[in-house]
């Protein structure tokens, strides 16, 4: 009958004691019993096989391998550009923080030049309207009634004008008319700003008007005021 417990049950020996023996007689040299002979025969017709799934094994062993070298290397150049990152990061902020030192020590001095020019504006509004104070402007004059010497008509004109005599005689510094050149005469003439020489007959002038208003000149209304 095939099969060891067949054998087993004719000997009517323990099962270890069968396997001593057959061990034995292996050690010996003697060939091992039929069914050791058949299972060792099924694995060497199974090893065939088994061949080429042991070999895809090692593919894939290999191909992981590979990747895992790939992802090292991948690894060492993302801490090479992380390190060079933090390399740049700490010169921008070294850049930024001279910059603010810079505009620290600048500060002071900013403040003390807007100190400065604030001062400096007041002084030339200052200057501006001390040059303004001599400045009397003159409203009603027709268009061309002062010929080509302004100066003198208004020297000549404003003694009789407002009957003041005027000594020493009126100087200006200057005198012209504002605005563009009027074409037409039915056109409202353009005011006349002189600057006089004196600021007391200036303020006589600008007293005279406030005092008696409007004056007469040919039948034309004449206004002065101070040019503010």
């Amino acid at each position: 009958m095939p099969g060891g417990r067949s054998s087993h049950k004719n000997t009517g020996k323990p099962a270890w004691q069968l396997l001593f023996s057959e061990a034995l007689l292996q050690a010996k040299g003697f060939p091992p019993p039929m069914a050791a002979q058949t299972s060792a025969a099924h694995q060497e017709m199974a090893d065939p096989a088994q061949e080429p799934t042991m070999d895809r094994i090692l593919q894939e062993i290999s191909g992981v391998g590979c990747r895992l070298e790939g992802m090292d290397s991948a690894m060492v150049s993302m801490a090479a550009e992380t390190k060079n990152i933090r390399t740049e990061i700490a010169s921008f902020q070294a850049r930024v923080l001279g910059l603010e030192q810079r505009v620290e020590a600048h500060a002071s001095s900013f403040q003390d030049r807007d100190q400065e020019r604030l001062f400096l504006r007041r002084k030339l509004m200052d200057l501006e309207d001390r040059s303004r104070r001599d400045n009397v402007r003159f409203i009603g004059f027709p268009e061309n009634m002062e010929g080509k010497d302004l100066h003198r008509f208004l020297r000549d004109t404003l003694p009789r004008l407002t009957g003041i005599p005027f000594e020493p005689p009126l100087e200006f510094q200057r005198a012209h008319r504002l605005g563009p050149w009027r074409t037409s005469t039915d056109d409202r003439p353009r005011p006349i700003i002189a600057c006089l020489l004196r600021h007391t007959q200036a303020r006589l002038l600008i007293q005279r008007a406030r005092t008696q208003g409007p004056l007469q000149l040919d039948g034309h209304k004449i206004r002065m005021s101070a040019d503010f």
